[in-house]
């Protein structure tokens, strides 16, 4: 696809973003100020999310969807290379609290969503990731699961490679005994790459949900160990869907 056809479909995708959510707003208002109808609110995120790929044409594959059980809550932990991330885990039909960056918060209607339905953090403040730690483990005790991007944001420079494991995720996991899941958002970063473009590519969009890592009877002294297991799960699958065994091996 080449940037003229390229840019005529990100222009697309644009409007559709924003039209859906423009439908969708007066709903999202009524959940959030609503007492008690939050979770309705990241349900109807789900629905934008369906619509918002099905109008794109997008094929989306979600692989292993039984390793999330009804009625248990999870610690998600997953790759952070593009700003589909968010959309396209909102696709998992379950309820799931995002911690995301600060800035989504200022998007006009998004933001508003955000703000009031997940959790936003300015990573460069220690008060504001301090906060956002005690917001994730409220969001468990209320019986929503959490996903962090462990990365702290886009921070790789080489997709599919990923920048090393913050200690939040792991530290909430254990202080909740709380299962974490790994995911892997294999081509993300190949359908909109974080390089300032804005330029969409059209390719199958893949998760996959990887087994639970139990926590039970762990403490601080095996975050590292949980991060290196969580770290290496999910850089496998990029490298086996990435076809970047050489990669990897010059590594």
């Amino acid at each position: 696809m080449n940037n003229l056809i390229r840019r005529i479909y990100s222009t697309y995708g644009s409007i559709v973003f924003v039209l859906t959510f423009l439908v969708l707003f007066p709903v999202f208002f009524l959940t959030i100020e609503l007492p008690g109808k939050k979770a309705q609110g990241r349900k109807l995120n789900r629905i934008w999310s369906r619509v918002f790929f099905g109008l794109l044409l997008f094929k989306v594959k979600i692989e292993n969807l039984h390793h999330f059980r009804k009625g248990m809550q999870y610690v998600i932990v997953s790759n952070h290379f593009s700003y589909l991330d968010i959309p396209v885990l909102g696709l998992i039909p379950f309820d799931l609290v995002f911690i995301g960056k600060s800035s989504l918060a200022k998007v006009p209607i998004f933001g508003y969503m955000f703000k009031n339905l997940h959790i936003s953090v300015n990573r460069n403040s220690l008060k504001s990731r301090g906060v956002s730690i005690l917001k994730a483990k409220e969001a468990l005790d209320q019986k929503s699961s959490v996903v962090f991007f462990p990365e702290g944001g886009i921070s790789s420079q080489q997709p599919p490679a990923m920048a090393r494991f913050k200690d939040g995720a792991f530290k909430v996991a254990l202080d909740k005994q709380i299962p974490i899941i790994p995911i892997t958002l294999s081509y993300n970063h190949l359908i909109l790459p974080d390089d300032g473009r804005f330029l969409l590519r059209y390719k199958p969009v893949k998760v996959v949900i990887h087994p639970p890592v139990a926590v039970a009877g762990l403490g601080y002294k095996d975050v590292g160990m949980l991060k290196e297991k969580c770290f290496q799960t999910i850089q496998e699958q990029l490298w086996n869907d990435n076809g970047s065994l050489e990669l990897k091996k010059q590594r």
